[in-house]
């Protein structure tokens, strides 16, 4: 069965109706009502990305996912993304391992290179080292996850002899998956790997994936590993309303805040026109956005022509008033994930 959950960043750009931006603080403890609710409302997985800039509220998302984990009973608790190169990986196991605890095994640790790079600067990294420094720590996490005591030779990292690395994990085989935006060559190095695979899915038209998919599933096959472990998710932009009108039209302030900002700062990124972003929300764009009926309908067919086996809808991009966020998670709980779940249920008698 395919894994329904959220994605967020924790946003904080200016509302529409007031002009301001909710604080920090207040976003970070509405996010841990979100957690609660979307576990309540039957929802496979909650994850929260790392970010360091003043537009998104989360540094250090393993505080604001233990938070969530005392509140709730079932679902999966997760970093979306985890910036491996800028932190100790003997710090992400310990946090997320204690994540584990205060669930009873309901953590996961997705990690990323960062598409957004101002950690690198603020904690003595040079941007230089940026792909060596991903593939070293990824390499010690994964030494870390398979033995307690760690012998470690490193480079970008500290060399460590014989320590070992507490707490453990709950699950036996904790997971730890890779979040890409659909490089080929990050694919093909997920792949070698035999590691779960995330990708961000934000623009364009969703079919583009299935030749990267496809590969990682032959460069799987071809080196030996498990292929029930190789599973495939995918993060999109979303926004859910009971009037899909409404939807449309709600979502797109929000939505150009984040853009605009962002592109101010990445020369290859645009300000968002409204012809942009109705191209993105029709049926072959990138945003998952109406009703719950069309955006059930749209997930339905991207779960299905990808083959994924798991889906995060990002609620919401930019900053949308917090009982509003709280009503679109509802719906997707109760109306959205239901319908979706339904079809690939029956898809598999």
């Amino acid at each position: 069965m395919v894994e329904l959950g959220i994605s967020t960043f924790g946003e904080t750009t200016p509302l529409e109706k007031t002009g301001k931006s909710v604080s920090h603080a207040e976003r970070i403890r509405n996010l841990v009502e979100e957690i609660e609710l979307a576990d309540q409302v039957g929802l496979d997985v909650y994850a929260i990305g790392e970010h360091h800039r003043e537009d998104f509220a989360v540094s250090a998302p393993e505080v604001v996912l233990a938070a969530g984990a005392v509140k709730t009973k079932q679902i999966r608790l997760s970093s979306a993304v985890t910036v491996l190169s800028s932190i100790d990986p003997v710090r992400v196991y310990q946090q997320y391992a204690t994540i584990d605890a205060l669930s009873n095994g309901r953590s996961e640790i997705m990690v990323g290179r960062g598409s957004f790079t101002e950690s690198f600067p603020l904690f003595g990294y040079d941007l230089n080292d940026y792909e060596d420094l991903f593939d070293e720590k990824l390499e010690m996490l994964l030494a870390i996850k398979e033995d307690p005591y760690l012998n470690w030779q490193g480079q970008h990292t500290q060399s460590v002899e014989n320590r070992p690395v507490y707490p453990r994990a709950v699950q036996e085989d904790f997971p730890i998956k890779i979040a890409t935006g659909g490089s080929p060559e990050s694919t093909q190095k997920i792949a070698a790997l035999g590691l779960p695979i995330v990708y961000a899915i934000i623009g364009g038209n969703p079919r583009y994936f299935k030749s990267l998919i496809d590969m990682y599933r032959k460069i799987g096959r071809l080196k030996g590993h498990d292929e029930s472990k190789m599973t495939v998710g995918a993060h999109s932009w979303g926004w859910i309303a009971e009037d899909r009108e409404k939807a449309e039209r709600d979502y797109f302030y929000p939505t150009k805040q984040l853009v605009d900002a962002i592109s101010k700062d990445r020369p290859f990124w645009q300000e968002l026109t409204y012809e942009a972003y109705q191209k993105n929300i029709a049926e072959d764009g990138a945003m998952f956005v109406g009703d719950p009926d069309t955006v059930a309908n749209k997930m339905i067919r991207v779960i299905e022509d990808l083959g994924l086996d798991s889906f995060m809808l990002h609620i919401p991009v930019g900053s949308m008033p917090h009982e509003d966020t709280l009503k679109a998670i509802r719906l997707y709980g109760e109306e959205v994930a239901p319908k979706v779940r339904a079809y690939f249920s029956a898809k598999g008698q």
